[in-house]
């Protein structure tokens, strides 16, 4: 089975890294209602969806890998790496508890609520959506803000100097003496 020889060490490290994040996982020091205060925060932050490719993507990837290096096995390998990764799926929750507990033990439970009430509300769903956008928008205003202000403090300065040099050349030209 030297076919699949790479697969070993994808998932001796896979592994390392899995036992890892699970030992973090394991050890949680906030409390159930900085946890739940934490869920209720994510929830209305929308904060881990952002990684729901995370095992989708590891699969095709893997998919790509394994069978580059054996083309006559794509439609097993296809199979076996989906069944697998279906089965991994369960596992998304270590990474909410994980979140969770982040939160938890960054932000008061008050904050925490106070976060949740704020994202739950019209002008904090406005924000999650339209805060992008804006983001973007002032970053291109203050490009353009940025490009007038070098614009015109470089005129400017040049005027300055052009106007104080030829004052001083001029007063060193009358001192000199003439021969």
């Amino acid at each position: 089975m030297t076919i699949f020889a790479g697969l070993g060490r994808t998932l001796a490290a896979t592994l390392i890294a899995t036992a890892a994040f699970t030992g973090s996982v394991m050890a949680q020091d906030a409390s159930e209602d900085q946890i739940k205060a934490a869920r209720a925060a994510m929830d209305a932050l929308n904060a881990t969806s952002q990684f729901d490719g995370i095992l989708p993507q590891i699969a095709e990837k893997l998919k790509g890998t394994l069978i580059q290096s054996s083309p006559n096995y794509g439609e097993l390998i296809n199979k076996t790496v989906d069944d697998e990764a279906l089965a991994l799926a369960s596992r998304r929750a270590d990474l909410e508890r994980e979140v969770a507990n982040i939160y938890a033990k960054t932000f008061s439970v008050e904050e925490l609520k106070a976060i949740s009430d704020f994202y739950s509300s019209s002008a904090g769903k406005k924000l999650l959506q339209s805060g992008p956008l804006a983001a973007r928008e002032v970053m291109k205003a203050a490009d353009i803000w940025a490009a007038g202000i070098s614009r015109d403090l470089a005129v400017n300065s040049d005027k300055k100097l052009e106007a104080e040099i030829g004052a001083q050349k001029k007063a060193e030209g009358e001192a000199a003496p003439k021969n």
